[in-house]
């Protein structure tokens, strides 16, 4: 009996321990977001985590895409959320007519649904994606290619 009290104790403080650490307020100001390239992105695209693990599931992504910038078809394995922060853009999803976007919007695209986005102005978004980041990029038939060869046309 006592030690199902104290084992029961214990349950109660590693639960409020739990939940008490998941209320703590996390900040970073967008201004001082350093972004960096990726590999996997266009170079006129930069990044920076702003919550989590990207090769993990619930990471968050900010995103500066300057003018002009197209990052060409193609899909994650994630359904993503886009929150558009400043500038303008267009997303399209085959088979779907492109999207006008502008800062204030929300845009979501399901897992494997593909897509592309174009930069009209520069364009500032969090990516919000619910399973490991990940990018692949697709010709016009949907076959899979690599970034190099995406980034080429």
């Amino acid at each position: 009996m006592r030690t199902r009290i104290l084992f029961t104790l214990l349950a109660i403080f590693l639960f409020v321990s739990a939940a008490h650490a998941q209320d703590a307020m996390s900040y970073k100001p967008a201004a001082a977001a350093q972004t960096g390239p990726m590999p996997i992105l266009p170079a006129c695209a930069t990044a920076a985590v702003t919550d989590g693990d990207p090769a993990k599931p619930g990471s968050i992504i900010m995103l500066k895409i300057k003018a002009g910038c197209v990052i060409p078809q193609h899909w994650h394995t994630a359904n993503e959320r886009l929150v558009i922060i400043s500038g303008s853009a267009h997303a399209a999803m085959k088979g779907m007519p492109a999207t006008e976007l502008s800062a204030g919007d929300f845009l979501f695209l399901p897992g494997k649904g593909i897509h592309l986005f174009h930069a009209v102005t520069d364009v500032v978004l969090y990516d919000i994606s619910d399973a490991p980041f990940d990018i692949h990029y697709v010709d016009f038939n949907g076959k899979e290619i690599t970034p190099a060869e995406a980034f080429k046309k």
